[in-house]
């Protein structure tokens, strides 16, 4: 289960059980901060105190804490191969719409980013 938390600062979370029988989280850009727990939600909290002391150790310490890579507000071009029936269907329905592929592509990606932080 991956899901991006607001408690994390915008890191993403995995949390998944474990071959010794415990759950892991653990903030998958700073894999180094992780907690276990006996239930996902166990995991999560302890994760939740694991990460506030690592803000705290990098404040007393004169350091930057880090900043997840999704607060970063990039903005700018997105290259993607995909097979020629796609691109053709893209294509086309670009072309019904009276908007440039571009432009399409860009909207059903906006689209599912909603999904993605309800998810």
């Amino acid at each position: 289960m991956k899901k991006n938390y607001d408690d994390f600062d915008g890191f993403i979370v995995n949390v998944f059980f474990d071959e010794d029988g415990d759950y892991l989280a653990h903030l998958v850009e700073l894999p180094n901060v992780s907690a276990f727990g006996a239930t996902p939600a166990k995991a999560l909290d302890e994760l939740k105190t694991a990460w506030e002391l690592m803000k705290e150790c990098c404040q007393m310490d004169g350091e930057p804490i880090p900043k997840a890579p999704s607060r970063n507000g990039y903005a700018g071009p997105f290259n993607i191969s995909v097979d020629a029936q796609l691109y053709h269907a893209l294509a086309d329905e670009a072309a019904n719409a009276g908007m440039s592929l571009y432009a399409l592509v860009t909207q059903k990606l906006k689209s599912t980013e909603a999904v993605i932080q309800e998810g």
